[in-house]
């Protein structure tokens, strides 16, 4: 980054830290893995930065090869920023970042946090990165707050997406708050199905499945009953 201090040394994590280190650079990258969007849009998701150093990042960041930005289509003054194919290649090591550091989330100072419904989508691909792929073609849909997203599960490989799954096997509706605390084993989906703060509906092997898929299984588990099945269906969240 022109004019920036770095860190003077020939090694390629030190060298990757010259780009993207900076503070509130990988939260951009963050909300660009899960798409494009509009400044207002990155800013809105990134409370505590303000629009002078959302600039200054972002045109380090482009001046480096990570993003660009782009005409929206109808709107002639209207640019959104995407990742460049550089920029998507930090999508592997920032998921098993996010994966490292959910185990961080239930410490004072990350309790109580904002939380955005679209960062379940990232949140999802970090929990079944590099797990074993059921062993079967379904879809698993997930209804955060006001965000859609589903994982894909075909022909051995996995692809977690925006929007409704055509036919769904599964289907989970929560919110994000809970959503997340799941994922960082703060609470069980067993407990979070019966406070009715989640919702399952669909096949119960699918769950099943995608419980195991999402590294959940031991959570299950623990289940008062000791059972380790997933509930069907529970009332709405709340």
């Amino acid at each position: 980054m022109t004019g920036k201090r770095n860190y003077g040394q020939f090694c390629g994590l030190a060298a990757g830290l010259d780009v993207v280190g900076e503070r509130w650079a990988l939260l951009i990258v963050r909300e660009l893995l899960i798409g494009p969007a509009r400044f207002n849009e990155i800013l809105a998701n990134l409370p505590g930065l303000g629009p002078n150093l959302l600039s200054d990042r972002l045109r380090a960041l482009a001046a480096r090869g990570v993003l660009e930005s782009a005409a929206v289509p109808g709107d002639g003054r209207g640019r959104r920023y995407r990742l460049t194919t550089r920029g998507e290649q930090l999508r592997e090591p920032l998921l098993a970042l996010a994966r490292w550091g959910m185990a961080f989330l239930g410490e004072e100072g990350a309790r109580g946090g904002a939380v955005r419904a679209a960062w379940g989508i990232l949140a999802v691909q970090a929990m079944i990165h590099g797990r074993p792929v059921p062993e079967v073609d379904e879809a698993y849909e997930f209804r955060v707050a006001d965000e859609t997203f589903h994982i894909e599960v075909a022909a051995g490989r996995a692809v977690t997406r925006r929007g409704p799954a055509d036919a769904p096997a599964l289907v989970v509706v929560t919110d994000a708050e809970t959503f997340v605390s799941i994922g960082a084993e703060m609470r069980t989906p067993f407990e979070a199905l019966i406070s009715g703060r989640l919702r399952i509906d669909g096949d119960p092997e699918a769950a099943r499945r995608c419980v195991e898929f999402m590294g959940l299984l031991d959570a299950a588990a623990r289940r008062p009953d000791g059972s380790g099945e997933p509930v069907a269906a529970a009332a709405p969240p709340g």
